[in-house]
């Protein structure tokens, strides 16, 4: 069993950035590749940034290219989403989620799943 325990989330002016913290208890976490996922309301939970059991790849989806940044400490049990340049449409829940191995795009290959921090871009 993993644990994932997301934070950091909160209101920010369009423009400002934002460092979401992901951080587990359980087993070995350097085992497990990382996905942020977020969820709009009345949208479907979609893929935002995945990391690498040791951080060494990562992947984005378009929209966040150049403004998101995804990265882990191993030895702190910690994914971080560091969210620049935050846009209205940045709005979400974001969650983190695990999985033994390769990371992927979807999230439905991923068996463990924080509670979730809320991020709130006001103009």
């Amino acid at each position: 069993q993993v644990q994932l325990l997301e934070s950091g989330g909160g209101l920010v002016q369009a423009g400002g950035s934002l460092r979401l913290s992901c951080t587990a208890s359980g087993r070995t976490f350097s085992n497990y590749a990382v996905g942020w996922f977020r969820q709009a309301p009345g949208k479907e939970r979609e893929f935002v940034a995945i990391i690498s059991t040791t951080g060494g790849s990562t992947d984005y989806t378009d929209s966040v290219k150049g403004r998101f940044t995804i990265f882990r400490d191993n030895a702190k049990n910690t994914v971080y989403l560091q969210m620049t340049s935050l846009k209205l449409e940045d709005t979400a829940d974001y969650y983190c989620a695990a999985r033994y191995g390769l990371p992927w795009r979807r999230k439905e290959e991923y068996t463990y799943w924080g509670q979730g921090t809320q991020v709130t871009v006001s103009s």
